[in-house]
């Protein structure tokens, strides 16, 4: 099967990005829908990946806090598409697109479940964070872009 990452641009993939984002992060906690959104989403960078025939499968998003610091949020993979590559498909894509921007580093905030999958991806554990929803614990984690 092939994939497609791309921005969102047209209704269908707005709404197919959020959606992801919101079925993966957020309803399994009993969030409302809205809550899969914030402050950042004009100012940040989205990308969506499409599998096979157009199944909207995965999202990811980053967004500069500095110059050179971005922050991914928002990673999401559909749980019927997990362990085919997507995840690491979408954070190079972000990665690339941050790097020619000018980004240094990225930071990030990985639930204890995706810790294993960004140290894959050369991120390193720099510190805890908060908890959200009460119950699911995150870790900071950093990637240093080498020149």
């Amino acid at each position: 099967m092939h994939i497609i990452i791309r921005e969102p641009k047209t209704k269908k993939e707005i709404e197919d990005y959020y959606n992801i984002r919101w079925r993966v992060l957020r309803k399994p906690h009993n969030q409302p829908m809205g809550s899969e959104k914030d402050d950042l989403e004009e100012l940040a960078i989205h990308l969506i990946v499409y599998y096979g025939e157009g199944i909207p499968a995965a999202a990811g998003r980053a967004h500069f806090n500095s110059d050179k610091e971005v922050q991914i949020r928002f990673m999401a993979v559909d749980p019927n598409y997990q362990n085919f590559g997507l995840g690491s498909s979408i954070l190079s894509a972000l990665e690339k697109r941050v790097k020619t921007r000018g980004a240094s580093y990225i930071i990030l905030n990985s639930r204890e479940s995706a810790i294993g999958f960004y140290q894959k991806n050369g991120y390193r554990i720099i510190g805890k964070v908060g908890s959200i929803f009460g119950s699911i614990q995150h870790t900071k984690m950093r990637k240093d872009f080498v020149e």
